[in-house]
């Protein structure tokens, strides 16, 4: 890529049912020229991620309609039928990680997330943001 031209922005499914979370994790990942859809339970989603590329999916667990679980162990369906795979990172105050990554997730974040650790997980799970 030349030097004066930027990366592709990373495109984030955020899957939260808090109104207050998502402005903030909106803000954070935006400040970094994210691309950020935002669904606000399990079900939507899935329809979301059926109808769009995504990079990484950041998906609350407690929600209202279709939990988080659910909804990553749907995804995980759909991409052993399509062999791709997308990161899901689980965004809890409630759940423990051993249960999040046993229903397929790729990563744990604790509520209330702090900007450097998210970061460091976007590092991890997408190689993006690695510095």
């Amino acid at each position: 890529m030349p030097a004066d031209q930027s990366p592709p922005p990373l495109h984030v499914l955020l899957v939260e049912d808090s109104v207050v979370n998502q402005k903030l994790l909106i803000g954070i990942l935006q400040r970094r020229g994210v691309d950020v859809i935002v669904a606000e339970n399990g079900e939507e989603g899935l329809r979301e991620f059926d109808q769009r590329h995504f990079d990484l999916v950041l998906m609350d667990i407690q929600m209202p309609v279709m939990d988080g679980l659910q909804a990553t162990q749907m995804i995980r369906h759909r991409e052993s039928i399509s062999g791709k795979h997308t990161p899901i990172v689980a965004v809890t105050a409630g759940v423990d990680r051993d249960t999040c990554m046993a229903a397929g997730m790729d990563g744990f974040l604790q509520k209330p997330v702090r900007p450097n650790v998210l970061w460091a997980m976007i590092s991890d799970v997408t190689g993006c943001f690695s510095d």
